[in-house]
């Protein structure tokens, strides 16, 4: 039941991300380009809904689904592996159109050559879990 609620959630994602037109490579390009507002205007819309719902979580003290309580862990300060994460996710997103979320999105929508993209994306994963002992953290 868990797995139906959770596929159920996804492929809900998906049709909003297809729908908004967040999953548009032309969206992305002109969000790269300054040329147009409708990404920063959903990417904002989105941090705004994520702010309030951890400071809801935060400030009522609410459960997950299972009752546990929810808990946030700070993360650890720095500069320099922000800024570098950040700009090779930027880059990347940049160069394949696609970030994460909408990779798949596209290959339900039938764009077959994003599959390039997923395999990039699953090859840079794994290799990030090799390496990311002697990476600077």
């Amino acid at each position: 039941m868990r797995t139906a609620g959770y596929l159920f959630i996804g492929i809900f994602f998906g049709i909003v991300m297809y729908k908004s037109e967040a999953a548009s490579w032309f969206r992305i390009y002109e969000m790269f380009q300054f040329d147009s507002f409708h990404m920063y205007g959903i990417i904002g819309s989105a941090l705004l809904l994520g702010i309030t719902g951890v400071w809801l979580i935060k400030k009522k003290k609410l459960r997950s689904f299972s009752g546990e309580p929810i808990s946030f862990q700070p993360k650890e300060k720095g500069f320099s592996r922000y800024m570098y994460g950040g700009i090779l996710f930027g880059l990347g997103w940049a160069l394949a159109g696609s970030c994460p979320g909408p990779i798949y999105t596209l290959i339900g929508a039938g764009y077959v050559s994003i599959l390039v993209v997923l395999i990039g994306a699953l090859l840079g994963t794994f290799l990030y879990g090799k390496l990311k002992n002697r990476l600077p953290h």
